[in-house]
């Protein structure tokens, strides 16, 4: 199957070739058709698959098939676009960018880091499509800077991590001044509770497509567990890096402080790094994104703001220098690799504190992740587990008790739950399943394309439009 057998205009398909494309993924192949009979739809798919240009195609050949008409001498908004990071509004915006350069389209992406003004002299000179944090947004509509009268497609993006980060009340917020005749199309990692009650809220009548197991993962990333004492991690980081001479590595850590100190580290061994969490200013996220995809920099430290807005074409390893508390950021995390058809490696350092939290993350994808002792790292036998910091910040920070028996789990913001975010393991590797491929078979990423540009983002460091 081709692009232009989707329907997708000459225009389109050029752009998409351009980009060394010719053969849509499943997601897209479902989901193009969908969005072009104009109803609303409801998909779920895991992360890496070619999603963002299951709706972003669709998206501009729907806009650029019907005339285009000025109010008050301005292009008005006719698509929305919500994500919930500045990272990922970043890349689906580049997507539209590159895969419409050929329509008489213009697009702009509102997001946290960096003044409002230069978004609002944007917004004044009129774009078809808005790509926006639901934070940013409502600061340009309590400022009258925004019309979102004219919106004709509405997509919700990650709408799942969305939930997560608390953002429910910002989307109402914004649904409610949106016109009531309009396509709403859903997109989600995940399909828990609260997904479900959103959709039947907002769809009507949907398309349902599903692609991936429901907390599966991804068969062409191996995934390995590396025991060690807690405080030998960064020495085994280090020695990985530099035995297997890993060139480009996603590191996450639990917490903002955590990130900081492995990057110094990390540099007094010689390994060039760079951290990106929330409390860092938009510039220097966006240089770092920018210096890593750019392969200058060895290591990306980040913590789980960045587990859904990182999209890098061929990224071959993810490490989880901490586990994550919750389960499905581990899915999240290592779906950062074995992306668009390409193989990747995801390494867990687990040390003796993390004991529950590993067992919590082999029950939720439903399988054991093979164990493998590192010479020379030996963990302790004998160690005792200890209270994990969870957060970072000041004023005693949640926690969680480690090691044996069931151990309580610290209240933490609900995760969703459920589909196809999927991840896997190499030993039963298998190829992913098509995709607009490359000569080698890949798609379209989910996302691809360079960081944002500076005039592309805003909002105070540590708001809602993260």
């Amino acid at each position: 199957m081709s692009f232009s057998s989707l329907g997708l205009s000459e225009e389109i398909v050029r752009a998409v070739t351009e980009q060394g494309y010719t053969t849509p993924t499943p997601i897209q192949t479902q989901a193009v058709p969908a969005v072009l009979a104009g109803g609303d739809l409801l998909a779920g798919a895991q992360t890496g698959t070619g999603k963002t240009a299951g709706f972003t195609l669709p998206l501009l050949q729907r806009l650029s098939s019907v005339e285009r008409v000025k109010i008050n001498g301005h292009v008005p908004i006719r698509a929305l676009i919500l994500t919930p990071t500045r990272e990922l509004a970043a890349q689906v915006e580049e997507s539209v960018r590159l895969y419409g350069k050929y329509l008489p389209l213009t697009s702009a992406c509102i997001f946290g880091g960096v003044g409002i003004n230069p978004q609002i002299r944007q917004l004044k000179q009129g774009v078809d499509i808005l790509v926006a944090t639901p934070g940013r947004l409502l600061d340009h509509m309590q400022q009258n800077t925004v019309d979102l009268r004219n919106i004709q497609v509405l997509i919700l993006d990650e709408a799942d991590r969305m939930l997560d980060m608390g953002f429910i009340r910002d989307i109402k917020k914004i649904l409610a001044i949106l016109p009531k005749k309009r396509q709403n199309l859903l997109f989600s990692a995940t399909f828990s509770d609260e997904i479900k009650a959103l959709a039947d809220g907002l769809l009507n009548s949907p398309a349902m497509i599903e692609v991936a197991r429901r907390n599966s993962t991804v068969e062409v990333i191996g995934q390995k567990i590396h025991p060690v004492d807690r405080d030998k991690k960064h020495p085994m980081l280090a020695h990985l890096i530099n035995t297997h001479k890993w060139t480009q590595v996603l590191v996450f850590t639990r917490t903002k402080h955590g990130a900081n100190k492995l990057v110094e580290q990390l540099e007094r061994d010689g390994i060039t790094a760079m951290a990106i969490h929330g409390n860092k200013s938009q510039a220097a996220r966006t240089r770092a994104l920018a210096e890593f995809k750019d392969g200058k920099l060895q290591a990306l430290i980040a913590t789980d703001i960045a587990a859904r807005g990182i999209d890098i074409d061929q990224l071959p390893h993810v490490v989880n220098y901490d586990l994550p508390n919750v389960p499905e950021d581990y899915v999240h995390r290592i779906g950062r690799t074995g992306r668009a058809g390409a193989t990747g490696s995801a390494v867990s350092l687990v040390c003796v504190d993390e004991r529950d939290m590993l067992h919590d993350i082999e029950r939720f994808i439903k399988r054991e992740i093979p164990v493998e002792i590192i010479p020379g790292f030996e963990p302790d036998p004998k160690a005792k587990p200890q209270p994990i910091q969870l957060r970072s910040g000041g004023g005693g920070g949640q926690r969680r008790q480690g090691g044996g028996g069931g151990g309580g789990r610290s209240q933490q913001p609900k995760k969703s739950g459920g589909a196809g975010q999927g991840q896997g393991q190499s030993q039963s590797a298998k190829p992913r399943q098509g995709g607009p491929a490359k000569p080698q078979g890949q798609g379209p990423a989910q996302n691809r394309g360079p960081a944002a540009r500076p005039s592309a983002a805003t909002h105070r460091s540590g708001g809602r439009g993260r």
